[in-house]
Protein backbone atom coordinates (compact mmCIF):
# COMPACT_ATOMS: atom_id res chain seq x y z
CA UNK A 1 0.00 0.00 0.00
CA UNK A 2 1.64 3.37 -0.76
CA UNK A 3 2.01 5.83 1.90
CA UNK A 4 1.64 9.98 0.63
CA UNK A 5 3.16 12.55 2.65
CA UNK A 6 1.40 15.93 3.15
CA UNK A 7 2.18 17.68 0.15
CA UNK A 8 1.20 14.41 -2.16
CA UNK A 9 -2.57 15.05 -0.96
CA UNK A 10 -3.84 17.46 -4.00
CA UNK A 11 -7.23 18.15 -4.95
CA UNK A 12 -8.93 14.80 -5.83
CA UNK A 13 -6.51 12.59 -4.07
CA UNK A 14 -8.26 9.67 -2.40
CA UNK A 15 -6.98 8.96 1.13
CA UNK A 16 -7.50 6.67 3.96
CA UNK A 17 -7.66 8.60 7.28
CA UNK A 18 -9.36 6.25 10.96
CA UNK A 19 -10.56 3.90 8.38
CA UNK A 20 -12.42 5.55 6.22
CA UNK A 21 -11.95 6.88 2.72
CA UNK A 22 -11.58 10.70 2.28
CA UNK A 23 -11.38 12.76 -1.34
CA UNK A 24 -9.52 16.22 -1.20
CA UNK A 25 -11.22 18.70 -2.54
CA UNK A 26 -9.30 21.81 -1.39
CA UNK A 27 -5.66 22.11 -0.82
CA UNK A 28 -3.50 25.15 0.55
CA UNK A 29 0.46 24.60 1.38
CA UNK A 30 1.10 27.07 4.20
CA UNK A 31 4.33 28.24 5.56
CA UNK A 32 4.20 30.64 8.57
CA UNK A 33 7.20 32.19 9.71
CA UNK A 34 9.48 30.17 12.67
CA UNK A 35 6.85 27.12 12.01
CA UNK A 36 6.92 24.03 9.96
CA UNK A 37 4.59 24.09 6.72
CA UNK A 38 1.52 22.37 7.07
CA UNK A 39 -1.17 21.55 4.05
CA UNK A 40 -4.19 22.75 5.01
CA UNK A 41 -7.06 20.32 3.41
CA UNK A 42 -11.44 20.53 2.73
CA UNK A 43 -11.55 17.08 2.32
CA UNK A 44 -14.96 14.72 2.13
CA UNK A 45 -15.66 11.02 4.19
CA UNK A 46 -16.84 8.90 1.18
CA UNK A 47 -18.69 7.05 3.17
CA UNK A 48 -20.60 9.12 5.30
CA UNK A 49 -20.54 12.59 3.05
CA UNK A 50 -19.18 14.91 5.66
CA UNK A 51 -16.86 17.65 4.43
CA UNK A 52 -14.56 18.76 7.27
CA UNK A 53 -11.21 20.88 7.55
CA UNK A 54 -8.07 19.05 8.37
CA UNK A 55 -4.56 20.46 8.97
CA UNK A 56 -1.65 17.91 7.96
CA UNK A 57 1.82 18.25 8.94
CA UNK A 58 4.52 17.17 7.65
CA UNK A 59 5.51 14.15 9.96
CA UNK A 60 2.31 13.00 8.67
CA UNK A 61 2.16 10.18 6.10
CA UNK A 62 -1.15 8.69 4.72
CA UNK A 63 -2.48 5.30 2.87
CA UNK A 64 -3.24 5.55 -0.59
CA UNK A 65 -6.88 4.51 -0.90
CA UNK A 66 -7.75 1.58 -2.89
CA UNK A 67 -10.71 2.68 -4.84
CA UNK A 68 -11.97 0.33 -7.85
CA UNK A 69 -14.02 2.30 -10.19
CA UNK A 70 -16.44 0.19 -12.58
CA UNK A 71 -19.57 1.58 -15.65
CA UNK A 72 -22.65 1.07 -14.09
CA UNK A 73 -25.70 1.12 -15.36
CA UNK A 74 -28.94 2.88 -13.16
CA UNK A 75 -31.91 0.48 -12.74
CA UNK A 76 -34.66 2.15 -10.60
CA UNK A 77 -35.27 3.67 -7.56
CA UNK A 78 -37.58 2.37 -4.74
CA UNK A 79 -38.20 3.38 -1.18
CA UNK A 80 -34.99 5.95 -1.16
CA UNK A 81 -33.07 2.34 -2.27
CA UNK A 82 -31.75 2.85 -5.77
CA UNK A 83 -30.83 -0.14 -8.06
CA UNK A 84 -28.08 -0.74 -10.13
CA UNK A 85 -26.13 -3.25 -12.60
CA UNK A 86 -22.93 -3.97 -13.20
CA UNK A 87 -22.46 -2.77 -16.91
CA UNK A 88 -22.46 -5.69 -19.08
CA UNK A 89 -23.75 -7.82 -16.23
CA UNK A 90 -27.23 -7.63 -15.47
CA UNK A 91 -27.71 -10.11 -12.79
CA UNK A 92 -24.60 -8.40 -10.17
CA UNK A 93 -26.99 -5.91 -8.71
CA UNK A 94 -26.00 -3.47 -5.85
CA UNK A 95 -28.25 -0.56 -4.00
CA UNK A 96 -27.09 2.21 -2.57
CA UNK A 97 -28.79 4.73 -0.16
CA UNK A 98 -30.76 7.95 -0.78
CA UNK A 99 -27.42 9.54 1.56
CA UNK A 100 -24.72 7.36 -0.47
CA UNK A 101 -26.31 8.77 -3.83
CA UNK A 102 -26.70 12.50 -2.74
CA UNK A 103 -27.16 15.14 -5.20
CA UNK A 104 -26.85 13.19 -8.24
CA UNK A 105 -30.63 11.77 -7.46
CA UNK A 106 -32.35 14.03 -9.22
CA UNK A 107 -30.45 14.04 -12.61
CA UNK A 108 -30.74 9.90 -12.53
CA UNK A 109 -32.87 8.01 -14.94
CA UNK A 110 -33.30 4.59 -15.91
CA UNK A 111 -30.68 3.56 -18.20
CA UNK A 112 -28.42 5.66 -17.58
CA UNK A 113 -24.44 4.89 -17.19
CA UNK A 114 -22.78 6.42 -14.22
CA UNK A 115 -19.07 5.26 -12.59
CA UNK A 116 -19.85 3.47 -9.05
CA UNK A 117 -16.87 3.50 -6.40
CA UNK A 118 -15.93 0.91 -4.83
CA UNK A 119 -13.77 1.06 -1.73
CA UNK A 120 -13.35 -2.71 -0.04
CA UNK A 121 -16.09 -4.54 -0.83
CA UNK A 122 -18.37 -1.65 0.00
CA UNK A 123 -20.08 0.75 -2.98
CA UNK A 124 -19.39 4.39 -1.90
CA UNK A 125 -20.73 6.55 -4.53
CA UNK A 126 -21.50 7.62 -8.06
CA UNK A 127 -20.46 10.09 -10.61
CA UNK A 128 -22.83 11.06 -13.10
CA UNK A 129 -21.45 12.27 -16.76
CA UNK A 130 -20.79 15.61 -16.07
CA UNK A 131 -23.90 16.61 -18.84
CA UNK A 132 -27.05 14.47 -19.42
CA UNK A 133 -29.50 15.50 -21.44
CA UNK A 134 -33.02 14.94 -20.28
CA UNK A 135 -37.04 16.10 -20.87
CA UNK A 136 -38.37 18.75 -19.67
CA UNK A 137 -41.77 17.60 -18.03
CA UNK A 138 -43.72 20.89 -17.06
CA UNK A 139 -42.43 24.70 -17.73
CA UNK A 140 -44.66 27.70 -17.54
CA UNK A 141 -45.78 29.54 -20.47
CA UNK A 142 -43.08 32.58 -21.13
CA UNK A 143 -45.56 35.52 -20.89
CA UNK A 144 -45.39 38.44 -23.60
CA UNK A 145 -42.59 41.15 -23.00
CA UNK A 146 -40.78 38.88 -20.51
CA UNK A 147 -38.37 37.75 -23.10
CA UNK A 148 -36.77 41.76 -23.13
CA UNK A 149 -35.30 41.30 -19.72
CA UNK A 150 -33.70 38.12 -20.82
CA UNK A 151 -35.20 35.94 -17.70
CA UNK A 152 -35.74 32.48 -17.38
CA UNK A 153 -38.15 30.18 -15.37
CA UNK A 154 -37.77 27.36 -13.90
CA UNK A 155 -38.83 24.02 -15.51
CA UNK A 156 -39.68 20.52 -14.43
CA UNK A 157 -37.30 17.44 -15.87
CA UNK A 158 -37.96 13.99 -16.65
CA UNK A 159 -36.57 12.80 -13.28
CA UNK A 160 -38.36 15.37 -11.18
CA UNK A 161 -35.14 17.90 -10.90
CA UNK A 162 -36.38 21.16 -10.74
CA UNK A 163 -33.86 24.27 -12.73
CA UNK A 164 -33.93 27.14 -14.63
CA UNK A 165 -33.88 27.77 -18.43
CA UNK A 166 -34.36 29.92 -20.42
CA UNK A 167 -37.77 31.35 -21.09
CA UNK A 168 -37.84 29.85 -24.93
CA UNK A 169 -37.72 26.05 -23.08
CA UNK A 170 -41.18 24.74 -23.34
CA UNK A 171 -42.78 20.65 -22.17
CA UNK A 172 -41.64 18.32 -24.39
CA UNK A 173 -37.85 19.82 -25.07
CA UNK A 174 -34.63 18.09 -24.46
CA UNK A 175 -32.36 19.75 -22.46
CA UNK A 176 -28.50 19.23 -21.68
CA UNK A 177 -27.78 19.77 -18.06
CA UNK A 178 -24.69 20.00 -15.88
CA UNK A 179 -25.31 17.58 -13.22
CA UNK A 180 -22.78 18.86 -11.06
CA UNK A 181 -23.56 22.59 -11.04
CA UNK A 182 -27.54 21.35 -11.61
CA UNK A 183 -27.72 24.29 -14.63
CA UNK A 184 -29.60 24.79 -17.98
CA UNK A 185 -26.62 23.90 -20.52
CA UNK A 186 -28.65 24.12 -23.67
CA UNK A 187 -31.55 22.76 -25.60
CA UNK A 188 -30.50 19.73 -27.74
CA UNK A 189 -33.83 18.94 -29.13
CA UNK A 190 -37.39 21.31 -29.86
CA UNK A 191 -40.40 19.52 -28.51
CA UNK A 192 -42.26 18.49 -32.31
Amino acid sequence: MARLTYNELKVGTIFVKDGAPFKVLDYAFVRMQQRKPVAQLKMVNLLSGKVQEYTANQNESFEEAEIEMMPVVFIYVNRGEYWFNEKGNPKNRFQLSSDVIGQAAQFLKGGTEVTAYKFGEKFISIELPIKMELEVTEAPPAIKGDTASGGGKTVTLETGAKINAPLFINTGDIVRVNTQTGEYAERVEKAS
